[in-house]
């Protein structure tokens, strides 16, 4: 049997167990290999555990099942084979269509520790104000920085750890584990591209490993992609409308709903690691990352448009000479002033309206040094320290400052992010025997410094120009540049102490205890436990439980920021501002300092071998109080836009409504998981992996939440997500077939309640073929969505132009064919 034989059917195993006994079906030869990446190393701090044996569920995705797919961004790869994950295409989302919000379990993105190598990673400069409620106001980390060629395998650890791990371990934890190999490589081109023929998808990667001296290894991962844009749009009805009427100066469509353009995708990672002497090791990795990003706006309609075409249902028409009274061009239409040299109408420069273009430029990079090994008297210690840095520079353009009348340029740096964080970690551990029975103690300290700054845009995007005091609005129009009075620097550190400790009460039984204690420089300290046990029943079945409390610190940005949008509000296009929940104006609407969510959480469940059936099924339940999100729309009063005005924010003379960071409601969000893996024959499997999860709101304050906030932290997500594979793997050809499966969900579309979906369930189907000419070199075909399924059609298409809901779990792009060559060395 090939080695590529070999890896392909250890790939293929389903979820959370790569299952030896499996493997050793297929091929005795191959069981070691299944074996070692079994392993895991997050969910305990004993070394050699398994995911079986873990006391808490684990999913493990080895880097070959990744690779194995057609699409190039890891959170949609992640999502094709963790049915507990969810990601959808963000078209129209700010800065969510630069870094997309992913849920694990049902919970926002900053509820996920996300790990590199077993570090902590740093999470995005953006947040996401426009999350379709459940991920409103989240700040989590970007998972697609990581290219999926630099990995060995992926740990999702589906159990609240925040007494392992520390804030924001609330739904679980992904680990990243990088290659470590010290010799041979692989370079890979691929090509896919939509049934429609949009979306093309270009990569070329390449992943080697070099030895490091005689005793240490450098792994080196390298990516290069492009993504063009998709359009699945019809006319706006008002767009259409515009155009009967006779302006032909109006785009069809007017308005693009599909996933964004994505260019220079770049990127790279580095894993390496040195042994000193027989018990200690020197490593290092880190990676750079960078991608410019293209997306979609709402259009803005050249006769209805406030702040810009019209003012209280009148055309807006400016008069450019304020020196004789600014009453000169009250009453005109916006083809008189057209042909006048005083008046002036925005139609001169977008006589069929305008769509706004944005996006941005992303780079993100990150190193790790620490030190290992084992003191003479028997203490292992990792000594770490770690930097990272993720930074979103925004563009705007097709749009105007319109206080700026004919002077008003067409694009924009309103500004932009960064996200800073670093981090020292002491871990130490040790083994004893203690009255016969082994213990495993660890114990550790960590020191964590985070970092959010607000840049500041240039001039032009939040001027306040001339036309301002006539009615127009302030500010690049659709995303306000962020001006003097409101960027800045806002930071906080913390210090950590943990204790964990595991215990072999018998070779049936396994018991296990973890506490942590935290203090934060902005809000005090918190402390949180975890306990644990494993149980051995017989050869068939074991059974596994965890009880823990957790918690998620409010990020500085979220603390601090302060921001301004264009999103459809009650029916119609609004500007709608975020500010600090410590404003005075969010004072008086309830907001006060954030405080860290918390959060009860167990989950029991069991392993059972039945014949050639290997099953996990496990039951959870998470309860977070006192849950950190955006508020509902607030309406602000003249008086009140007047004092966020003379604060600074640029377009607050626009807004209608705001929101307000604020720890204000609870919930309880429970679930079922079942991963079943069977041997169909010699090389043939056959795996399963389901997940049911239920979110309720439990308790909210009305002041501040509505009811489309709680249908869509309800509803949003589907309850029932799972896929079904079989893989068969010949002398020198193999193949995968799997069947995809998502839950009914509800959309409030625009994240507007007079707009509902009620989506339906949908089926899609993967397939893949690949064939081996040699050791070295491989031809892979596939197709995701191979039968070009849709989800169910928007039936309010012609308010905004999305053919299909903007939340669809599978995507609204259909079927993506691809090709790819690998070549092995």
């Amino acid at each position: 049997m090939t080695e590529k034989k070999k890896r392909w059917l250890a790939a293929c195993s389903a979820p959370s167990l790569l299952a030896v006994t499996i493997a050793a079906a297929s091929s005795p030869t191959i069981a070691e290999d299944a074996l070692l990446e079994e392993v895991i190393t997050i969910g305990t701090r004993v070394e050699g555990r398994s995911a079986t044996d873990s006391s808490a569920p684990i999913d493990i995705v080895t880097g070959e099942e990744f690779v194995n797919q057609g699409d190039g961004d890891l959170n949609n790869l992640l999502r094709n084979v963790v049915p507990s994950y969810n990601v959808n295409a963000k078209p129209i989302s700010d800065a969510a269509s630069i870094v997309r919000p992913a849920n694990l379990r049902g919970l926002p993105p900053d509820s996920t520790l996300v790990l590199v190598n077993g570090k902590r990673r740093h999470r995005a400069a953006v947040i996401s104000f426009l999350g379709s409620g459940v991920s409103d106001g989240a700040q989590g980390p970007d998972i697609s920085a990581i290219p999926a060629i630099a990995l060995k395998q992926v740990e999702v650890l589906r159990d609240g750890a925040a007494a392992q791990y520390g804030s924001d371990a609330i739904a679980g934890v992904i680990n990243f584990q990088l290659k470590d190999a010290a010799e041979g490589g692989m370079i890979e081109v691929k090509h896919a591209t939509t049934a429609e023929g949009d979306g093309d998808q270009s990569t070329i990667a390449t992943n080697f490993g070099l030895p490091l001296t005689d005793s240490g290894f450098v792994n080196v991962s390298l990516e290069y992609r492009q993504q063009d844009s998709t359009s699945r749009s019809v006319q706006r009805d008002d767009a259409a409308q515009l155009i009967a009427d006779g302006n032909t100066y109006v785009a069809d469509p007017a308005q693009i709903w599909g996933q964004p353009e994505v260019n220079d995708d770049t990127k790279f990672f580095i894993n390496s690691a040195i042994e000193l002497s027989d018990s200690a090791e020197l490593y290092a990795f880190g990676n750079y990352t960078s991608r410019e990003t293209d997306g979609g706006f709402y259009f803005r309609n050249p006769e209805t448009r406030p702040g810009v075409y019209a003012l209280d249902d009148e055309p807006l028409i400016g008069d450019l000479d304020a020196s004789n009274g600014i009453d000169d061009c009250v009453g005109m239409t916006h083809e008189a002033a057209q042909s006048s040299d005083e008046c002036f109408s925005f139609t001169e420069m977008f006589p069929g309206g305008f769509t706004p273009r944005f996006g941005g430029e992303l780079e993100d990079y990150s190193a790790v040094f620490g030190i290992r090994g084992e003191l003479a008297n028997g203490i292992g210690y990792d000594v770490s320290a770690s930097n990272g840095h993720n930074e979103v520079d925004f563009l705007i353009y097709n749009t105007v400052n319109a206080t700026l009348g004919p002077d008003s340029p067409t694009r924009f740096s309103p500004g932009g992010y960064v996200q800073d964080e670093t981090n020292f970690n002491i871990d130490l551990s040790k083994s004893i025997e203690m009255s016969g029975m082994p213990l495993f103690m660890a114990a550790g300290f960590e020191w964590r410094e985070e970092e959010f700054e607000v840049k500041m845009g240039d001039t032009a995007s939040w001027q306040v120009g001339d036309l301002a005091e006539q009615g127009f609005l302030i500010g690049s129009n659709g995303f306000s540049g962020f001006g003097p009075e409101v960027v800045g620097t806002f930071d906080r550190d913390n210090i950590a102490l943990y204790s964990d400790f595991e215990l072999e009460v018998n070779d049936a039984l396994r018991l296990g205890t973890a506490l942590r204690w935290e203090d934060f420089s902005d809000f005090g300290d918190t402390s949180n436990y975890k306990l644990s046990a494993h149980y051995t029943i017989n050869d068939a079945i074991a059974l596994r439980s965890t009880v823990s409390t957790g918690f998620r610190a409010p990020t500085p940005g979220q603390s601090n920021i302060t921001n301004v949008t264009t999103a459809y509000t009650n029916g119609a296009l609004a500007n709608r501002g975020t500010i600090p929940a410590t404003n005075p104006i969010a004072v008086l609407k309830g907001g006060k300092q954030l405080q860290p969510e918390e959060s009860k959480s167990f989950t029991v469940g069991a392993i059972i071998a039945a014949g050639d059936w290997d099953i996990t099924l496990d039951y959870f339940q998470i309860a977070v109080t006192d849950r950190i999100t955006q508020s509902a729309n607030q309406e602000l009063t003249d008086e009140e836009r007047a004092q966020l005005v003379a604060d600074g924010i640029s377009g607050a003379d626009s807004l209608e409504y705001f929101r307000f960071y604020t720890n204000d409601f609870d919930t309880k969000t429970r679930g079922v998981d079942l991963v079943a893996t069977y041997p169909l024959g010699e090389a043939t499997d056959f795996n399963l992996a389901m997940n049911w999860t239920e979110t309720e709101v439990t308790d909210y304050s009305t002041e501040t939440m509505d009811e489309m906030r709680i249908r869509q932290l309800e509803e949003g997500l589907p309850e029932v997500r799972g896929n079904a594979s079989i893989t068969h793997a010949g002398d020198s050809w193999r193949g995968l077939v799997r069947l995809n499966y998502y839950g009914s969900y509800w959309e409030a579309h625009l994240d507007d309640y007079s707009l509902p979906i009620d989506a339906g369930d949908e089926w899609t189907v993967d397939i893949e073929a690949a064939y081996d000419f040699n050791d070295s070199m491989t031809l892979i075909a596939g197709a995701e969505n191979v039968f070009n399924n849709y989800p169910d059609k928007n039936p309010w298409s012609g308010v905004a132009g999305a053919e299909y809901p903007e939340t669809a779990p599978m995507g609204f792009n259909g079927a993506l064919y691809y090709v790819r060559a690998q070549y092995e060395f």
